[in-house]
């Protein structure tokens, strides 16, 4: 645990911290940064940008994990046909992707 304090300075010493002693801290603000904030921010940007070009016909995955085909969409619902007789409206929010063309013909 020396690297949070100095032993001189624990021991009551009159010695003062030097510059090393501020290098820890700010180097795991700096990786704590690169590692956690900067790729979640990245994350919820793409997923922003993705919600926001959500259009007709585009085939999608709901957060449920329900894949359906988007038949219209709305200020904060879309409409998505699960199934032939099954439309359901969800929350802008609840796409978490956007498949290829196609794919629900496939599966």
């Amino acid at each position: 645990m020396d690297f949070f304090i100095s032993p001189a300075y624990a021991a009551g010493g009159q010695s003062s911290p030097g510059l090393l002693d501020f290098v820890f801290p700010i180097a795991l603000l700096v990786l704590f940064y690169f590692m956690l904030v900067r790729p979640q921010a990245k994350r919820a940007k793409e997923h922003k940008s993705m919600q926001s070009a959500l259009a007709k016909g585009d085939e999608v995955v709901t957060d449920g994990g329900l894949m359906g085909k988007i038949l219209d969409i709305g200020e904060h619902a879309i409409l998505v046909q699960f199934a032939d007789n099954l439309e359901v409206k969800v929350r802008r929010e609840s796409i978490s992707a956007v498949l290829p063309k196609g794919t629900l013909k496939k599966l």
